[in-house]
């Protein structure tokens, strides 16, 4: 409720009322004036109440008057009634309806109370209350008022004392802030100020308006009050204290700084007045030094008082704070003071409140700024600012040294806790602690045995002292112990937190408004202005040494982990501020001094002494330095948490970290992290660290380069504490985290990150040679981690990270190498997987970049780092195969690089990538790539570690090959146009176009690379790789030949296949004849492959083969290249060569080859039948219908593209050539040439050995097969040489045939080529023979007349085959065996069984001369004489024959040819050919009728009967064909007929018969056709000459001549045998006789009777006695035989009637 209310008024004189009358009732006995005042009062307020509206203007106008009764009774000196009108007037004033003069009878009543010493308390409260409520109190009064106050405050009453003191300091107050209020009223009228006028401050007083006079007036009397001097305004002061003084001083200063600084004439009293107390006042501290005596100095001194020395450095501080701007040289002087009073030899007192007094300097950092500015950054001044810090420093320092002295705490630690003490630690282990550990649960700086405790004196940025305010003491009191230290640190810390967050803001502000100048105007290089940067940069000159020296030593003196992060936080944010102004020496001075407490004490030593030291040169160094003896610093008090390593060259024990080590390394890590783009050089401080920390920790790299803990892996093993353990994942993680933020950096910065990562990397490689110890990874790691998160600017630090990377995959030490492989492959890996922008399918360079590491690899020779290498590009194909684009050289060349000496493993990786290429990639990467594919392809088949990969290799060029095939179009058009454009590339240089095969077309070229590669393969030293890459070779020019352009197939011809063969030839014949044991572990090898020979014979076969199948398949193509007849005869050279080879694999194959040449056929001519002409041309059916051919595959032809360009390239093929002669000759010549190969081919094989009988030399006899395919081929030649063939050519035929037949076999071989005996089969050798001279006799048959003289030549041959029936043939002067008699082991070479052939042979001919009997050239060369005279000697030797069908056949076959034969000779008898014809004839019959060989004894009687009907054949033929024509025979070979037939008709007898057979082996049936055919012609009428008949008779006679006498003879024995029975011979004989007399008879008989002579009528019946003499014979065989013989001779019995008419007549 508000004092003007009406509510509030009507109280207010309700209660004055209430006051009046009460006062009026305490007075009424003893004060009757009092009381009448009183009364009149009560009159006097209600009239007022009732008269006036504004009532309190009215009661403050007549205050004088209503006041007088209070004052009356004050006057009274009672106390009940003081009190009673103290209390009103003090409402009165509450309402402030006081006047000017009211208030000034107030002041003068309270002064006599209070001169009366009465109500002392209320007399302050009334004062307070008059000056507070209202500013009618001024000038005198005012003053009177304050002098009143202050002589209340030295009554001796305490509590007054107090309250007075009170109430001086709120009016002090009440009379600067009106004056305040006094200017905020008149701020807005401007005046002109008065000119300053001398020095004199009374002039000065009468510009001021009234409560500035006020203010001033009692400021002024304060500053002489504290000087000792009179008062001018403040009459009637009687005693006054400084300390008080200057608590006021202080109080106005403080509150009310704007009056000083807005007011010249209060300006003037601080420059003047105050500043020269201050400096007086502060003599006796400056001048005292502590324990000095007095006798020293000649005056004593006086001593400093620590009320007063408290008091002014308050009053230094409010000055330097508020006024520093108006006192600069008094500041100078007063912070010069204050920097002395930290001396050490001042009171502990005084160095405890100075450094309270600095600590608030310390928390100021503009004033700070503004010290630098004005003293520091001038010349010729004092380094204030510097010798600030630099005193905390030293002040610091010093409380380490001198409490040494009286401080019982410290001296007991430093007993304890020396050198010995860490030791100790050391030794006793991680679970103690060291000795000293019970000292330290507090938190406390422990230093070379000086152990000060550290307390909690203000919160972080507030300078909160405790000393200062301790206004009551008089006495310096007790400083704790650590107190000065805590505040020192405080303010240190302070300090360094305000200057780098002041200047920090400023950066960015500056940094802000020149990024939006450079926004405004981009032009302009708009530079900062250098004002602020001087500033900043002379701030941190000034104080880093200070600040270093200091915080460095409290690092290492910090037992409290809280203090250490403190310490720790405040050398970051310097190093930083440092690296953001660009001030390298101090920047890494901090990140020293925290990378030292970061390692063990004797490492801090060893590894970055050289830092401190070499800080201009940077060379750092990790090995060498000999380990110093631990320094006695405060490792005794430290928790150890982990013993590790050292990591360095010479083995040194174990290193000891300790909890704070671990604290200060998190700091390190945190700057790294947060500051990093500021490090610069420094990186290389902060890395080294890191990585000696990390490698005592045992962290390993993990994936990605992240660290993770491992082991050490030699060594005692490191130990680590659980509390460590705990930390090793953070660290590690915030590790990481510290190189994934490298992705903030700026470009600079991040490569002096990379730079420092490299040349860590490089100590580590250089400690890591000649040694076998673990080597530190932490470099390489990091380079990783740090390129993986960087990837979008990869480019910037791709090459000195990788070139780095590449040096290290090429180290000795393994476990180095494997991470440099690592790293690199990671990196590219990620590289490629990155999406970048723009994306690397756009920026061909940067992807090259990023493979170009990859293909360096190659250049390393160690295994694992190529096993890493091809394993990422394994990956690499797998995730980003398909856009490689340009990148695939270099993949390829990756996956090229393989060498024979590299070790299966790795061959097979790489194999690996090379079959995903194929496989998956053709179709994705440019076609410039393939034939780099092939090259690679092609290198994996060269390789000989491992066959089975050659091997899939050679099945992946034939894949290409496919690819090639179906994806023709598209490759050549690509092809072309890179083709064109290096073309034009060339021209432009002048050079020629540099490619292999040049003028071929592009994708030609490609075709000839796949061939050349294959053709490499075919001569490789490993027979399966030369089987398989000749298949391939031969498959895809058939496959996939049409495709090349004409003039490739030249190149084709002699560059590739005729090329091959010559290798294939000279390596074959070359080839070691040494027997290859079996391959390897269990595998066997066949004993037709066990030496090198016989496997390139195997590729001999192959190659062969394969380019004459290419030759008749492209036979027309081929043709219109040109050359083709010398190509012809190069081949023709290669079989031949072959075929003439010693291995009988070869030439047989040879000869295939050599026939497969020859049948080609002649492709159809109707282009209108693609399917057929692609047949013939060799084209895979496959490949001709692509809906049949699909199958479960692709499609292998994407159109009918194919058919046409097929039918375009091969419309040579198609076409035959034109029948013109030139192509008719050129045929002629081939074939002829073919023909000469195959002369001097058979002549060579066929010729028998010369010399010795194949003992002293081993001798090449061509095996069966070889020589039947050689035979075989004739016929297919023939057809195209028959025109002109020649006698003198089928002589040579004949030579070759005959020889090739009479080769005798291996008796190896013997079993599988020979018929058993048993069987009459021919060889196919035999059969091809045959089937040669059919061929030639077809051909004579059906050709011109001329060629019939070649008749006889065939016979003359077939002719000696047929003697081979009897006389095997010689083969040179071979030993062969027959087989019959032969073991077919002992027999090296075994002879044919030539009968079936030359049966055959036989049959040939009996066939070939019914045809061609009547031939002229057949009845001149006397075929038939020659026939007759070859079959007498099976017909001669007839059972002595080799094979009884021989004779059999020759029978036939003789009775065959002369039924034809005959009439022709008859019919040419008067020509004479056949004159010598008939005697060998003669011959003939004889030796075979009458042969002189028996007949085996095991002939079985029907097999004797069969041999007898063919003797008869005989017989009867020559009564048929050859008696009845007589008349044009030679009479000798009539008369030898004759003689022969006189012969058979006796029976010819044969010892051997037994009893049972006499009838049957004594060829009766024979003898008598014999006969009958004598008799028939004896007694023929048709007896043209007697002569004839006279032969006829004459051979009668002789039989019954001897018919007589061989019975005489017989009678004549059996008489004289008597019972002995004669001779077995001598039976038979009269048998036979007997016979033949009844065969005479039957003869005779049968013959017309003119036909018989009377003379033999004479002789046979003159046999009769001699018949009947025999009569008596005993032998029942002969009396048989007599009774047949004498049963005709009934006949006679009668004389025949024609004898007696003939008598008669």
């Amino acid at each position: 409720m508000s004092t003007s209310s009406p509510e509030a008024v009507k109280k207010l004189l309700e209660n004055m009322q209430t006051d009046l009358r009460s006062l009026s009732m305490e007075c009424k006995k003893k004060f009757p004036p009092v009381k009448e005042a009183a009364e009149s009062g009560i009159v006097k307020i209600k009239t007022i109440a009732a008269r006036n509206t504004d009532i309190l203007a009215t009661l403050k106008e007549n205050s004088s008057e209503v006041v007088q009764p209070f004052l009356m009774g004050c006057g009274t000196k009672e106390p009940k009634i003081t009190q009673l009108c103290l209390a009103a007037i003090q409402r009165l004033m509450s309402h402030e309806v006081v006047s000017e003069a009211a208030a000034g009878n107030i002041i003068n009543m309270l002064w006599q109370l209070m001169e009366n010493g009465l109500e002392e308390l209320k007399l302050l409260q009334t004062v307070l209350v008059l000056l507070t409520t209202n500013t009618v109190v001024h000038d005198e009064v005012l003053s009177k008022a304050i002098v009143l106050c202050f002589r209340l405050h030295f009554t001796k009453d305490n509590i007054t004392n107090n309250t007075a003191a009170a109430t001086v300091r709120q009016v002090v107050t009440v009379v600067f802030e009106r004056m305040v209020a006094e200017d905020e009223r008149f701020k807005d009228i401007v005046e002109q100020p008065p000119p300053v006028q001398g020095n004199t401050n009374r002039r000065s007083v009468s510009t001021l308006r009234p409560s500035a006079k006020d203010a001033y007036m009692l400021f002024q009397d304060l500053c002489q009050l504290v000087n000792a001097d009179a008062p001018y305004w403040l009459v009637g002061m009687t005693e006054m204290t400084r300390t008080f003084g200057l608590e006021l001083l202080e109080s106005v200063l403080n509150d009310f700084p704007g009056v000083f600084l807005q007011h010249q004439e209060f300006s003037f009293l601080l420059k003047e007045r105050v500043c020269p107390l201050v400096i007086k006042l502060f003599s006796p501290n400056i001048k005292f030094r502590q324990g000095n005596s007095s006798a020293a100095s000649p005056a004593p001194v006086e001593k400093p008082y620590f009320p007063i020395c408290m008091r002014l450095l308050r009053v230094v501080s409010v000055l330097i704070k508020h006024f520093y701007s108006l006192l600069v040289t008094e500041c100078e002087i007063f912070l010069s003071l204050l920097v002395k009073f930290l001396d050490g030899e001042k009171p502990q007192w005084l160095r405890a409140v100075a450094v309270e007094s600095v600590h608030r300097l310390c928390v100021q950092p503009h004033l700070l700024r503004s010290f630098c500015l004005s003293y520091d950054m001038k010349q010729h001044s004092t380094k204030v600012f510097r010798d600030i810090v630099n005193a905390l420093g030293s002040f610091i320092q010093s409380l380490f040294i001198v409490l040494n002295t009286g401080n019982p705490a410290a001296t007991n630690a430093s007993t304890g806790g020396s050198g010995s003490g860490a030791q100790g630690a050391a030794q006793v282990g991680l679970g103690a602690g060291g000795q000293g550990g019970s000292l330290t649960t507090q938190a406390a700086f422990e230093y070379r045995g000086t152990w000060i405790p550290l307390m909690t004196v203000s919160v972080q940025g507030s300078a909160k002292a405790t000393y200062l305010e301790m206004l009551d003491k008089v006495e310096p009191p007790s400083i704790p112990e650590g107190y000065a230290m805590s505040v020192a640190f405080s303010a240190l810390l302070d300090l360094v937190r305000g200057i780098t967050s002041m200047i920090e803001r400023e950066l960015a502000k500056e940094e802000e408004e020149a990024a939006v100048r450079r926004e405004a105007n981009p032009d302009q290089n708009t530079q900062p202005e250098p004002g602020a940067y001087l500033v900043w940069e002379e701030m941190v000159s000034a104080c880093w040494c200070g600040l270093l020296a200091a915080l460095s030593l409290l690092l290492d003196a910090s037992t409290d982990e809280t203090a250490t992060e403190s310490i720790l936080k405040a050398e970051l944010t310097v190093a930083s501020l440092c690296g953001r102004l660009g001030l390298v020496t101090p920047r890494d001075a901090f990140i020293t001094a925290i990378c030292k407490a970061s390692l063990p004490p004797h490492y801090a030593l060893t590894v970055l002494s050289s830092n401190t030291a070499n800080l201009n040169n940077k060379a750092y160094s990790i090995q060498g330095q000999s380990v110093q003896i631990i320094s006695s610093s405060s490792e005794s008090h430290q928790q150890v948490v982990a013993v590790g390593q050292p990591l360095s060259l010479q083995p040194q024990g174990t290193v000891v970290l300790t909890a704070k080590n671990i604290q200060c390394m998190r700091a390190l890590l945190n700057l790294a992290h947060c500051h990093g783009a500021v490090l610069g050089t420094s990186w290389q401080l902060v890395l080294a660290t890191l990585q000696h920390l990390v490698w005592i920790l045992g962290l390993k790299p993990g994936v990605g380069g992240a660290l993770k803990p491992g082991r050490a892996v030699e060594g005692p093993s490191t130990v680590l504490t659980t509390a460590v353990m705990t930390d090793l994942p953070v660290i590690s993680s915030i590790l990481s985290r510290l190189f994934e933020s490298s992705q903030y950096l700026d470009d600079v910065s991040l490569h002096h990150l990379i730079n420092a990562l490299c040349s860590l990397s490089l100590e580590a490689v250089e400690m890591a040679y000649g040694t076998n110890k673990e080597p530190s990874l932490f470099a390489v790691a990091k380079l990783l981690e740090t390129g993986l998160v960087n990837m979008d600017r990869i480019e910037i630090l791709w090459r000195p990270l990788t070139g780095h990377l590449l040096e290290v995959c090429q180290h000795p030490n393994a476990r180095m190498r494997e991470w440099g492989a690592e790293a690199v492959t990671a990196l590219i890996k990620a590289g490629l997987a990155y999406k970048h922008n723009p994306p690397l399918a756009q920026n061909q360079r940067l992807q090259l970049l990023l493979l170009n590491p990859l293909k360096e690899l190659s250049n390393v020779l160690h295994a694992d780092i190529r096993q890493k290498q091809l394993e990422s590009v394994l990956q690499i194909l797998q995730s980003q195969g398909d856009s490689l684009g340009p990148g695939w050289p270099l993949v390829l060349g990756v996956i090229g690089a393989i060498r024979n000496d590299q070790g299966e493993s790795l061959i097979r990786t790489a194999f690996q990538c090379l079959q995903l290429v194929v496989t998956d990639f053709l179709p994705t990467m440019p076609c410039t790539c393939l034939e780099i594919v092939l090259d690679v392809a092609g290198s994996y088949g060269l390789q000989n570690q491992e066959l089975n990969i050659s091997l899939t290799s050679i099945g992946l060029l034939w894949n290409i090959s496919d690819y090639f095939f179906q994806r023709g179009e598209a490759i050549t058009q690509e092809l072309e146009r890179e083709e064109a454009a290096l073309q034009k590339q060339a021209q432009d240089k002048g050079e020629p176009l540099n490619r292999p095969f040049h003028p071929a077309p592009p994708f030609d070229c490609l075709w000839l690379c796949l061939y050349a590669k294959l053709g490499q393969l075919c001569v490789d030293p490993r027979p399966a790789v030369r089987k398989s890459a000749g298949q391939t070779m031969f498959s895809t020019i058939a496959a996939h030949g049409t495709l090349l352009q004409q003039p490739t197939w030249h190149i084709v011809v002699w560059k590739v296949l005729f090329h091959l063969l010559d290798c294939v030839r000279k390596s074959s014949t070359t080839a070691d004849k040494e027997k290859i044991e079996s391959g390897g572990g269990n595998i066997l090898i066949h004993h037709s492959r066990d030496t090198a020979e016989k496997q390139w014979a195997e590729t001999w076969v192959l190659t062969l083969a394969g380019v004459a199948r290419i030759f008749n398949t492209r036979r027309y193509l081929l043709q219109q290249l040109g050359d083709f007849f010398k190509a012809w005869e190069v081949l023709l050279d290669h079989i031949q060569s072959a075929a003439l080879s010693k291995n009988s694999e070869v030439s047989l194959a040879a000869l295939k080859s050599f026939q497969e040449i020859l049948q080609i056929a002649t492709p159809v001519k109707d282009s209108a039948m693609p399917t057929d002409a692609l047949a013939a041309m060799g084209v895979h059916p496959v490949l001709i219908d692509p809906l049949s051919a699909s199958g479960p595959g692709r499609p292998l032809l994407r159109s009918n593209s194919m058919l046409e360009r097929l039918t375009r390239y091969n419309d040579a093929e198609l076409q035959a050539p034109p029948p013109g002669e030139e192509s008719a000759l050129e045929d002629a010549a081939l074939w002829w040439s073919a023909w000469n190969t195959w002369y001097r081919t058979g002549t060579d094989s066929t010729r028998p050995p010369s010399g010795g009988t194949g003992t002293d030399r081993p001798f090449f006899i061509p095996s069966q097969p070889y020589l039947t395919a050689l035979v075989q081929i004739f016929p297919a030649l023939y057809q195209h040489i028959k025109t002109d063939f020649s006698m003198e050519d089928l002589r040579k035929l004949g030579v070759i045939l005959h020889g090739g037949v009479s080769i005798p076999i291996s008796s190896d071989a013997s079993p599988f080529i020979l018929p058993s005996y048993t069987e009459a089969v021919l060889t196919s050798l035999q059969e091809a023979v045959l089937t040669a001279l059919d061929v030639l006799q077809k051909a004579i048959c059906v050709g011109p007349e001329n060629l019939q003289v070649m008749y006889p030549a065939i016979f003359e041959q077939l002719l000696l085959f047929v003697e081979f029936s009897c006389k095997p043939p010689q083969y040179g002067k071979m030993e062969t065996k027959h087989v019959a008699n032969a073991k077919y082991n002992q027999a090296e070479w075994v002879a044919l069984n030539y009968v079936p052939f030359a049966e055959r042979s036989l049959e040939v001919v009996v066939d070939l001369y019914h045809k061609t009997a009547c031939h002229k050239a057949v009845i001149n060369q006397k075929v038939l004489q020659n026939i007759i005279k070859t079959l007498r000697m099976p017909l001669g030797l007839r059972y002595a024959c080799p094979s009884e069908s021989t004779w059999k056949l020759a029978v036939s076959s003789l009775l065959k040819v002369l039924s034809t034969g005959l009439p022709v000779a008859r019919q040419h008898a008067s020509s004479g050919r056949f004159d010598t014809m008939w005697p060998e004839l003669a011959n003939a019959f004889e030796d075979f009728l009458f042969t002189k060989s028996t007949p085996p004894d095991n002939v079985s009687i029907q097999e004797f009967q069969k041999n007898e009907a063919i003797d008869v054949e005989v017989v009867q033929l020559i009564s048929t064909e050859i008696l009845p024509f007589a008349i044009f025979i030679p009479k000798d070979f009539v008369g030898q007929m004759m003689a022969m037939l006189n012969k058979g008709s006796i029976h010819s007898q044969s010892s051997s018969f037994t009893e049972a057979e006499i009838d049957v082996r004594m060829r009766e049936e024979f003898s008598k056709v014999c006969f009958e055919t004598l008799l028939q012609f004896s007694f023929s009428n048709k007896v043209s000459t007697p002569q004839e008949g006279y032969i006829s008779r004459m051979a009668l006679s002789v039989l019954l001549k001897r018919s007589q006498d061989v019975l005489r003879r017989y009678v004549d024995d059996e008489r004289l045998s008597g019972r002995c029975p004669l001779p077995r011979q001598q039976v038979t004989e009269i048998i036979f006789v007997l016979k033949a007399i009844s065969t005479l008879m039957d003869s005779l008989k049968k013959t017309q009777p003119e036909n018989v002579d009377g003379t033999t009528w004479a002789q046979v019946i003159a046999l009769y006695p001699t018949l009947v003499e025999c009569i008596t014979c005993s032998s029942s065989e002969v009396s048989s035989a007599l009774k047949e013989a004498m049963g005709p001779f009934k006949d006679f019995m009668q004389p025949p009637l024609s004898r007696v008419q003939n008598g008669e007549s």
